[in-house]
Parts: C-alpha cells; structure tokens; sequence
C-alpha cells in the first residue's frame, strides 16, 4: 500500500480544531464570529509549531542556499503548511467567499509551497526562511482579530484590542515592510544571478518572486490603511476629551 501524502496526514488536525472550536469552543459567538475565531484558532495551530520547526530545519544543516535541495526537516514544514492554508482556504470559500484577496493570497501561497515541495524539491530554504517572516507576527494578529471581533460586545475584548493594535501594527510594518524586502531581495539577487540556472527552473522562481513581493505589497498597504485609521480614530477621540 503507497503511503499516505503528509499533507493528508496533517490536514485531520486543522479540521478537527476547526471543528471542535466551530461546534463547541465559540458556539455562543455569532456564526461569522464563530467561523473567523476559529479561522484564528487554526492559523495559532499552525504559527506555533511551524515558528518552532521552521528555524530548526534551517539551522540544522550548512551552507544551505536558495537552490539546495530540500531536507526532511523542511518537506515537513512545508506539508504542515500545504494542509493549514487548504483548512484556511476552504474556511473562506466557505464563510467568506467575498474576502477575494485572502482567498487568493491562499491560493498563491499554496503555488509556491507546493511547487517547492513537489515540483522541483528545492528552494526550501528560502521559502521557510519567508514562512519564518510571515508567521512571526501571528500570535499577535490572531489576539488582535479574535478582540476586534468581539470589540463592540464584550469591554475587555475591547481594552485587549486597543493594548496590542499599536504592537501589532508596529511589529507587521517592521516585518513586512523592512525585513521582508530585504530578504526577498537577498533572495532575487541570488535567482537573478543565476545561482539556480540548472537546478530550478526559470518559470518557477520567477513566479516565486512575484507571488512574493504581491504579497508584501498587499501587506504593506494594508497595514497603512490600518495606522490611518487608527490615527483617525485617535484623532477624533482627542477631540471629544477637549469638547
């Protein structure tokens, strides 16, 4: 009998954990409530333990470059990954079909992943190392999300949701606005040198690079929008204390 793909494997966690915090976890929530929360239970799910076996399967092995082939280690991550954002993806399809950038955003990341992990067996390192910078800032989006979901309802979610939007929105600019570019820049430079002419094929570490950058540039203006309207919203709150 052939093995059963990883991702498979994995994919019953996200789904169970969907499931158990839809049905049981947030039941008194509304029902979009109840699906976004649980869409943040998953994603904490999966942060967690990717940011503990990300940077491992990275430090374990030398003189790795952005065309080695990929290590067990990695193909684990990466698997782990594939099933969270299909949980995640079908989330939206599901409860928020509108949400057309999340969904494509899935969509994209799920191209990459799985072009690294079965396509060319390469480029792991920097497609983790890119994973590491994405998920870095989850504990705090998820904590920041679930309180404004509940902000309008519950007082002290809405005291949780003012305490870390500045963090939040501090950290994510730091992260996909600086180190970000920088390291996809690192990792341009090094495709664009022909450091992995033989080994990946042109079509696909071009089409890495620009699902990557759209990404950042997708998260940079988000996060932009969200400092204007929290500077907005400071603004108007000033002006009721002076009145």
């Amino acid at each position: 009998m052939a093995p059963i793909p990883a991702p498979i494997q994995f994919f019953p966690i996200f789904l169970s954990i969907y499931t158990i915090s839809y049905l049981y976890i947030f039941r008194h929530w509304s029902p979009k409530s109840r699906a976004e929360a649980s869409s943040c239970l998953i994603s904490l799910s999966h942060s967690t333990p990717a940011l503990i076996m990300a940077p491992i399967a990275l430090i374990r092995f030398q003189n790795l470059t952005f065309s080695s082939p990929n290590t067990e280690s990695m193909n684990t991550v990466l698997d782990y990954s594939i099933s969270y954002f299909v949980m995640d993806l079908i989330h939206y399809m599901v409860f928020d079909p509108d949400e057309v950038l999340f969904v494509l955003h899935h969509l994209a990341t799920l191209f990459v992943f799985v072009t690294c992990r079965y396509v060319v067996g390469r480029g792991g390192f920097g497609i983790i190392g890119l994973l590491v910078l994405a998920e870095v800032t989850s504990l705090l989006q998820n904590v920041w999300t679930l309180a404004g979901t509940r902000q309008d309802e519950v007082g002290f979610a809405r005291k949780v949701y003012d305490a870390v939007s500045v963090p939040f929105y501090g950290m994510y600019s730091v992260v996909r606005g600086v180190l970000g570019p920088l390291f996809v820049g690192w990792m341009g430079w090094y495709f664009v040198s022909g450091g992995a002419d033989g080994v990946i094929p042109r079509w696909v570490w071009v089409s890495w690079l620009v699902v990557v950058v759209a990404a950042i540039g997708v998260s940079v203006l988000w996060v932009w929008n969200l400092w204007v309207e929290w500077f907005r919203e400071r603004e108007k709150r000033t002006e009721k204390k002076v009145r």
